[in-house]
């Protein structure tokens, strides 16, 4: 009678421990937190491609140091000499355009 008690104890508690944890709720990601986190991953690939395509040529100028309407004469004619694609050059822009 003990044993069986031990044992069914034991099954009891065996399968408490196998239960699925609750996890905790959490908040929906809102629009505009998506958009924000994408801004924020192509603001990031284009400071990487600027520095890492832009620097093996030249020094690299702090995106303060020219205007917007600066900037994209510079992007136009480096995209050509660096062979880099449209993609690639929107970010570096977004790069840019977010430190002015």
């Amino acid at each position: 009678m003990q044993s069986k008690l031990i044992s069914m104890a034991v099954f009891a508690l065996l399968l408490a421990s196998c239960g699925s944890k609750k996890a905790a709720p959490t908040a929906p990601v809102t629009t505009t937190e998506a958009v924000s986190n994408e801004m924020a991953k192509e603001v990031v690939a284009g400071q990487n491609l600027y520095e890492n395509n832009c620097g093996k040529c030249h020094k690299l100028y702090a995106p303060t140091e020219y205007s917007k309407t600066d900037w994209k004469p510079i992007l136009l004619r480096m995209q050509k000499k660096a062979h880099l694609d449209d993609t690639q050059m929107a970010s570096i822009g977004t790069y840019i355009h977010s430190k002015l």
